[in-house]
């Protein structure tokens, strides 16, 4: 499938605009980064085609449009159920040829578990940097190892431009099943509806909330009901058991020991870990080995960032929807009301939601 004309027509005059507002406020260095990421922007967005017309071509591989055809019906059902934003956002596709869109380096101190900030025009600070080139990653890794911090590379199957570019759909994505591919949707949806600059564990709990209250009501619409799975039950353990050892290592670090002794605590802690885990998979998992590799891979803090970081306040936001009495429209009001207070007051109120629960609907 070939690359449809006009399909960056309006891409180039954002990526220019950005590209002189950031060479006028940061350094080379940084400016690189920048260039580096608005030149694999434009290249996947000139291989963009329409799903549309990929579902209505009889000569089309089936199972992709079969796929595209569930997908842009999710799309639509984000827009007229779920108030999230009617644009052009995932109704086309590119297909990328390699298995993530991006590759995001992750870095911590060696002794702590918080994760290095880098900070963005427009953007705001995230907790890692996304490259559309894994040898890229590698090298932004090495530079931040040198440094003496810990670092790990997660590659995504997909990413948001938060409205600044009509997002596709990824061939990366469609390794996942449907529901899978359709929560993601309502995720990155979510994230083009409302964002805070430099609060990711906000941003991201929304859009996981958007996501799993998205999907149960996309799927009641269609008459299937929610059943969570073994594979879900063990996902949600095995994330408990990677953050008992971050709380752990925390507790470490903020002891006042000496380096050494640091450094021997979290070698001790993380054989812990792969003790524990064993024990789990070998019997109450009964023989669940999916984890295996990530587990005997090297540990360090920064292996243990992407947990938690999309779901620290979820019930918080499933109670906001519950207080919306389920309304979608009046749930996103709420949801900016709250986003738009001081940090600290956000976070205080974050914490009264969490604390007094809530059920999922549907």
């Amino acid at each position: 499938m070939g690359c449809r004309r006009g399909a960056v027509s309006s891409a180039w005059p954002r990526i220019a605009a950005l590209l002189v507002c950031l060479a006028a406020t940061t350094a080379c260095s940084s400016l690189r980064y920048y260039a580096h990421v608005a030149n694999g922007q434009m290249r996947l967005l000139a291989k963009r085609e329409s799903a549309a017309a990929i579902v209505a071509d009889s000569h089309a591989d089936p199972r992709l449009r079969e796929r595209l055809r569930q997908a842009l019906a999710a799309r639509e059902f984000a827009s007229t159920h779920l108030a999230l934003p009617r644009n052009r956002s995932y109704t086309g596709y590119v297909e990328l040829g390699r298995p993530y869109a991006t590759w995001n380096v992750f870095a911590t101190p060696e002794f702590s578990v918080d994760p290095v900030t880098h900070c963005f025009p427009f953007a705001g600070c995230v907790a890692y940097l996304g490259f559309f080139d894994r040898a890229r990653a590698e090298q932004a890794a090495r530079q931040l190892a040198a440094r003496g911090d810990d670092t790990t590379i997660e590659g995504a199957a997909a990413y948001s431009t938060l409205g600044w570019f009509a997002d596709p759909i990824l061939s990366s994505m469609l390794r996942w099943s449907d529901d899978e591919l359709d929560g993601v949707i309502f995720h990155e949806l979510a994230h083009q509806q409302f964002y805070v600059e430099d609060d990711t564990a906000f941003n991201e709990s929304y859009a996981s909330f958007v996501q799993e209250q998205g999907l149960r009501e996309w799927r009641a619409s269609r008459g299937r009901h929610a059943t969570e799975s073994d594979a879900d039950t063990h996902d949600g353990a095995f994330a408990r058991l990677v953050l008992d050892l971050r709380d752990r290592l925390r507790m470490l670090y903020a002891s006042g020991s000496s380096a050494d002794a640091m450094r021997a605590g979290k070698q001790a802690a993380i054989a812990d870990f792969r003790e524990r885990y064993a024990r789990m998979r070998d019997g109450e998992w009964n023989g669940d080995h999916r984890r295996d590799r990530w587990v005997a891979a090297s540990i360090n803090n920064a292996s243990l960032l992407p947990f938690g970081l999309y779901d620290r306040w979820v019930p918080a936001f499933a109670r906001l929807f519950e207080d919306a009495k389920g309304n979608w429209p009046a749930f996103h009001r709420r949801v900016r009301q709250l986003g738009r207070l001081p940090e600290a007051e956000r976070t205080r109120k974050l914490a009264e939601l969490d604390a007094a629960g809530a059920k999922p609907r549907g």
